[in-house]
C-alpha cells in the first residue's frame, strides 16, 4: 500500500521549491521500485526510495511536458491505477554533436487503498495537475506575444503523401500521431488527392470546427491552405485560424523558421519533424506577416515565405527531379545550375522600412519626397512575354494520388483570382504602398541602378530550406521583408561560398561585394530577359513584372 501526503499545505516545500504535489509511488514493473514524486510550478522532481546512500533523482522541466494521463491497468484484478507523463527534453545525439529533442514517459503505479476507483483518481488529480503545468510553464520567446489554443484544441491536419520523398504519411503515422495522442490533441486527417485540393477544402469548410488547420507536407500545401483562406468571403476571420506547419516535404522553409524561433539547436528530418510536433503540442499562437503579391496578369496572391527570380528560382524548380533524395535536391541542383551560370536582366525598387509613403490619392500612392531619383522606365512598362496563369507548369509539385483514399472531401476548383485594383466596399487587404504596376514607382522608393542580377530573393522567415539560414534576423511577426540579390560579376567560386556559409546563417560575413541586402516594406521587379522563373512560396507563376507588400500579422501561426 502506497503512502500519500494528500493535498499539500502552502507551506510545504521540497528542495526549496514549494510543492503542488508530493506523493510515494510504485514503478509499473517492479513493486518493489519506490519513488518519490513531487509537482512545483516548473519541474516534476523523482527520486528512488532507497536505503543505501546517493539516491538518484531526475528533474523534468514542465516545459518539455506535452501532457499525462491515468488509467487503469490492464488486468482487472490490479486495484491499482496508473499515470503517464510525456516529456520531449533535449537529449545528447547518440551519434553527433549536440543536442535534440528526445522522447521520454515517466510511468507510476497508484495503490494507495484497495479500492480501484480511489486509487484512479488519485491518478487523475495527478494527470490533470502536471497537464495544467504544463500549459501553465509552455516555452516563449523573448519579447514574444502569445495566446495559447484552447484545451483540448480541434485540430484540422492536411497530409500530402507524395511531398518530398513522399513519406509525408508515414513520417505523421510514425512520430506525430503519438505526440498528439499523449497531448491529448483530437485531430482529423485529410490525405490531399490533387492539385490545389487544400486550397479547396480550407475554402468551403466550417472553420468553427476547427481551433487550427495544420500542413504536414512542404511548403507548397500551405501557400495553397493561406490563398484558399483568403478567397473567402469572410476571410478577415478565416486567416485568424492558427496555422501550424510539420515538416513532410524536402524544402520545409517554414517548419525550419518556426524551430529556429523556438531558439532550439539546429535540427534536420526527423528530428526537426519531432520538434515541430513538440511545438504543435504546446499550442502557443503568435503572428504571421503575410505578403500581398501582385502578377502582371492582374492576379493577387498571398504569400508567407519568399519571392524569388534568378539562381535561386532555377535551382528551386530544377531540382525538381532529385526530390527523391530530399533536402539534398538543393545542393544537387545548385551545383548543376553554377556549371551554366546565367545573367538576368532586369529593373528592381523597393520601399526601404525606414521610408514612410502616405496613403494613396486618386489611386496612386502619393509619396514623402527622397533624394533617391526614379528610374525613368521602372513601371512605364509591361516588356516581358507573359505565361498564362493557368500554364500546366504552375504549382505542378502536387502529383496525382490513387483513387481509393478514404478521405473524400472534394470541392470544386475555384479559379477566381484577386486583382490589383479591388473595391473597398470587400474589405480586403489595401495595399497601400502600391501604384498599379503601369504606374511609376513613388520618389520615396529606392531604385537599383544594377541592371544585371544573378538572383534577387525577397524572404520574410529566417530559412529557405532546412539547411539555409537565409535571413538571420528575421521573424515571423517583424513586419519586414528582407531582401537580398546578387548582381552579376561574381565568380562561380564565390557564388558557392555564400550557398555553404549560408547553411550557418554567415553568408553575410563572407563580405561579398556583389551580396546585397536591404530591408523593406515593398518592391518591384520587372523581368527584362525575354524567359526566366519566378516563384512564390517554391511554386512557379507567371512570368513578368510583379510588385509586393508586406502585411503585418495578418495570419496567426503556431510557433514557440
Amino acid at each position: 500500500m502506497e503512502k500519500d501526503a494528500g493535498e499539500p499545505e502552502p507551506s510545504r516545500q521540497r528542495n526549496g521549491l514549494v510543492c503542488a504535489l508530493y506523493g510515494e509511488f510504485t514503478d509499473v514493473l517492479n513493486d518493489r521500485d519506490r519513488y518519490s514524486v513531487s509537482l512545483s510550478d516548473s519541474a516534476l522532481t523523482i527520486q528512488r526510495i532507497s536505503s543505501s546512500p546517493g539516491r538518484t533523482k531526475v528533474v523534468f522541466n514542465m516545459t518539455d511536458c506535452v501532457g499525462c494521463r491515468a488509467y487503469r491497468g490492464p488486468d482487472g484484478a490490479d486495484v491499482g491505477a496508473y499515470f503517464t507523463a510525456y516529456f520531449y527534453p533535449f537529449k545528447r545525439r547518440w551519434m553527433s554533436a549536440g543536442v535534440a529533442r528526445q522522447r521520454v514517459e515517466q510511468c507510476f503505479r497508484v495503490a494507495l487503498v484497495q479500492d480501484p476507483l480511489v486509487n484512479l483518481q488519485e491518478a487523475e488529480r495527478w494527470a490533470r495537475s502536471i497537464r495544467d503545468g504544463s500549459v501553465r510553464q509552455a516555452p516563449r520567446r523573448d519579447g514574444g506575444v502569445y495566446t495559447a489554443l484552447r484545451r483540448p484544441c480541434r485540430v484540422l491536419i492536411l497530409v500530402n503523401p507524395h511531398s518530398g520523398r513522399g513519406q509525408a504519411l508515414q513520417l505523421f503515422t510514425g512520430h506525430v500521431q503519438g505526440m498528439l495522442t499523449e497531448a491529448a490533441v483530437p485531430y482529423t486527417l485529410v490525405i490531399t488527392e490533387h492539385q490545389n485540393h487544400a486550397r479547396e477544402v480550407v475554402k468551403k469548410a466550417d472553420l468553427s470546427q476547427w481551433d487550427a488547420l495544420v500542413i504536414m507536407s512542404g511548403d507548397g500545401l500551405l501557400f495553397e491552405v493561406i490563398n484558399g483562406l483568403m478567397e473567402r468571403e469572410d476571410w478577415r476571420e478565416a486567416i485568424q485560424t492558427p496555422l501550424g506547419i510539420l515538416p513532410g516535404g524536402s524544402g520545409n522553409a517554414l517548419a525550419a523558421s518556426v524551430h529556429h524561433y523556438s531558439q532550439s539547436p539546429p535540427a534536420w528530418n526527423e528530428e526537426l519533424l519531432l520538434s515541430c510536433g513538440f511545438i504543435l503540442c504546446k499550442g502557443l499562437v503568435g503572428s504571421l506577416d503575410l505578403v500581398s503579391i501582385h502578377l502582371a496578369s492582374r492576379r493577387r496572391l498571398f504569400s508567407f515565405l519568399s519571392l524569388a527570380w534568378g539562381f535561386v528560382a532555377d535551382v528551386d524548380i530544377e531540382s525538381e527531379k532529385y526530390r527523391h533524395v530530399g533536402a539534398i535536391r538543393f545542393l544537387m541542383g545548385t551545383l548543376v545550375r553554377l556549371a551554366s551560370l546565367k545573367i538576368y536582366q532586369g529593373r528592381l525598387a523597393y520601399l526601404p522600412v525606414g521610408e514612410v509613403a502616405e496613403p494613396p490619392k486618386g489611386g496612386v500612392v502619393a509619396a514623402r519626397p527622397s533624394s533617391t531619383p526614379r528610374h525613368p522606365s521602372l513601371g512605364s512598362s509591361l516588356p516581358c512575354q507573359l505565361i498564362p496563369s493557368n500554364s500546366p507548369n504552375q504549382n505542378s509539385r502536387h502529383k496525382q494520388s490513387s483513387t481509393n483514399s478514404n478521405h473524400n472531401i472534394i470541392t470544386k476548383s475555384s479559379s477566381n483570382a484577386f486583382h490589383t485594383k479591388r473595391p473597398e466596399s470587400q474589405s480586403e487587404p489595401v495595399d497601400a504602398l502600391l501604384p498599379g504596376l503601369d504606374q511609376p514607382v513613388p520618389e520615396s522608393w529606392t531604385v537599383v541602378k544594377e541592371e544585371d542580377f544573378v538572383l534577387v530573393l525577397a524572404i520574410y522567415q529566417s530559412h529557405l530550406a532546412e539547411d539555409l539560414w537565409t535571413a538571420p534576423g528575421a521573424m515571423a511577426d517583424d513586419g519586414m521583408i528582407h531582401l537580398l540579390y546578387v548582381t552579376a560579376g561574381i565568380s562561380r567560386p564565390a557564388l558557392l561560398r555564400l550557398f555553404l556559409a549560408m547553411e550557418k546563417g554567415a553568408h553575410f560575413a563572407c563580405g561579398c561585394p556583389h551580396l546585397v541586402y536591404e530591408k523593406v516594406k515593398a518592391l518591384r521587379l520587372e523581368p527584362i530577359s525575354p524567359q526566366g522563373v519566378i516563384t512564390v512560396d517554391g511554386e512557379t507563376v507567371e512570368y513578368g513584372p510583379v510588385q509586393a507588400q508586406i502585411h503585418p500579422g495578418l495570419a496567426r501561426l503556431i510557433c514557440g
